[in-house]
């Protein structure tokens, strides 16, 4: 009863595959649920039922919920899910109808169809301060009396859709994958990272992480959305909503490429987790418009603070291009890290260096104050004001200084 009851998670039980249960095509049937007066109702009554299976870890109940003439494969994946589920520590786990509209797609011989607007909501435990929620594309089907779920195409994929989890718990987080090796890597790095965050940004936060560790391209997609270039990231923070007026951020994961985690170091890999949880511990400060120099030059000044890692290993296309074109003329622009290759690695050594540079003017807590004024807005004219007040130059002074500073440092 793991999605429930955090401590009923063992080493190594998530590792090893179980049997599909072989269950008469008649089961479901027998077991069925009553059709309310409406679908609405029944619907409602059969998602009770589904998340009510899931928390008290009672398959026998979940297959009930799952359409009896549904592909055989769709079957299996219903099965398979609640299988992996169980091995998840949650806190809260329920499925949700939001408003009555909805399609009636076909689906075949079924007396009658709907799929309404279906909501998940879960926290993960020690990790969620409070429940977050994904919309599912669940689609139902009436046979005679019955309501069932006949499929979930559309629905968004948590890793549990992809396969057995390995769960890893630490003082200050979950570490959710499918290959133990490099679950159980990062889980030993979780908490020093977390902690050196806190150094910097304060204890001003939940000091609680969520890490995913896919297992395919196809489940960081799913997991981070289509908007990030997932082949040009070696991980991403993630969050569910932000409300920056409430100071609320929920649902807030740290997701690593699979391709580029394996292949990092021990040292490269700290530096990649403290950059991400930067700013999974500054997102509820962070206004979605805010400018990405300071958002993503904070973050990786405190990725490579104490890394061991050299300014001339972090910055090497920003040299190149110092030593070619003389240092840069203006701040980065939010466009230049939507770009791809070593264009965006330049965007990042040029944020990386600001920051820096404001850091060794300002010292740390005098930085942070200004990340919260700069990130707590998007407006250029706001930007400047915040910047004048925290550090008493105007935006074009700070280049100046910025660019004379490249050139001390880098000749």
């Amino acid at each position: 009863m793991a999605v429930v009851a955090a401590g009923a998670v063992l080493a190594g039980v998530s590792t090893i595959p179980l049997p599909l249960p072989d269950l008469p095509r008649t089961a479901s049937v027998r077991a069925g649920f009553a059709v309310p007066a409406t679908p609405d109702a029944a619907v409602r009554d059969l998602l009770e039922r589904r998340a009510a299976a899931v928390r008290a870890g009672d398959e026998a109940a979940f297959a009930t919920t799952v359409d009896p003439q549904s592909p055989p494969d769709f079957q299996r994946r219903q099965h398979e899910l609640f299988r992996n589920l169980t091995t998840i520590p949650a806190t809260e786990w329920t499925y949700e109808l939001d408003g009555a509209a909805g399609d009636r797609p076909p689906v075949p011989a079924a007396d009658e169809t709907w799929a309404p607007r279906v909501v998940l909501r879960y926290a993960l435990t020690d990790v969620d301060g409070a429940p977050t929620q994904r919309t599912l594309g669940y689609v139902f089907a009436r046979r005679g009396g019955s309501w069932y779920l006949a499929d979930d195409a559309g629905a968004w994929r948590g890793p549990w859709d992809f396969g057995l989890c390995h769960v890893r718990r630490t003082a200050t987080g979950m570490v959710i994958g499918h290959d133990p090796e490099p679950v159980e890597r990062v889980s030993r790095l979780l908490d020093e990272a977390v902690a050196d965050v806190t150094e910097v940004w304060g204890p001003d936060w939940p000091r609680r992480v969520g890490v995913l560790v896919p297992a395919s391209q196809e489940e960081l997609r799913s997991l981070v959305g289509p908007e990030f270039a997932v082949d040009g990231i070696a991980a991403v923070a993630v969050a569910d909503r932000v409300d920056t007026d409430a100071r609320r951020a929920e649902g807030q994961r740290v997701v690593l490429n699979p391709k580029a985690a394996d292949r990092l170091s021990d040292q490269a890999l700290r530096v990649v987790l403290r950059h991400e949880i930067t700013h999974v511990a500054a997102r509820a400060d962070t206004a979605a418009d805010a400018p990405m120099w300071m958002l993503e030059g904070f973050a990786d000044y405190v990725g490579y603070r104490n890394s061991g890692v050299a300014p001339k290993d972090i910055a090497p296309d920003l040299i190149r291009k110092l030593r070619e074109a003389g240092p840069p003329a203006r701040l980065p622009d939010d466009r230049e890290f939507h770009q791809a290759g070593r264009r965006l690695d330049l965007a990042y050594q040029q944020s990386w260096s600001v920051v820096s540079h404001l850091a060794d003017r300002l010292g740390e807590r005098r930085l942070v104050d200004l990340y919260r004024r700069v990130a707590a807005t998007g407006s250029p004219a706001e930007v400047d004001d915040a910047l004048r007040e925290a550090t008493g130059v105007t935006r074009a002074r700070l280049v100046a200084d910025w660019r004379a500073d490249l050139r001390h440092t880098f000749g």
